[in-house]
């Protein structure tokens, strides 16, 4: 496996980002919540919903040789979703788009990033310096904030 590239996204990548976060929701996110709950999160987000956030975020891509590993967006002082592909999950991909998102974020200037993770990728973002900001939320998330600046 080669290198990771990492690209701003496009609109023209709107329907394989969509598909990247369907699959990896379906197909990662049931070590952390039931089938139900999982199918519901990934039906959240629709084709043209994804375009919209192509319009409001900027979301960054991770290729391997080629191929669309995971995606991330941010806005502000706001991480708004990671995503890997299930193929990639587990090796190192989403840590190292989420090293890559921080690094852009503490550029600008922000002083910590604000995110909410679902219950699968809570252990995830705590090992990566985040902590806990609140209790799970009514949608099943968890408020957690990395600070960036000292």
């Amino acid at each position: 496996m080669g290198a990771a590239v990492y690209r701003p996204a496009t609109f023209d990548d709107a329907t394989r980002l969509f598909e990247l976060r369907r699959c990896s929701i379906l197909e990662l996110a049931l070590s952390g919540m039931s089938v139900e709950d999982a199918t519901v999160w990934a039906k959240q987000l629709t084709p043209s919903g994804m375009e919209r956030k192509l319009r409001e975020f900027e979301i960054w891509i991770a290729e391997l040789d080629g191929m669309m590993a995971g995606w991330g967006a941010i806005h502000g002082d706001v991480l708004e979703g990671l995503y890997t592909a299930p193929e990639y999950a587990g090796q190192g991909v989403g840590a190292a788009l989420l090293d890559r998102l921080e690094a852009l974020m503490r550029g600008r200037g922000v002083d910590a990033v604000r995110a909410e993770a679902s219950s699968n990728a809570k252990d995830f973002y705590l090992r990566r310096g985040y902590r806990a900001t609140g209790p799970q939320t009514p949608m099943g998330v968890w408020p957690i904030t990395k600070q960036l600046l000292t």
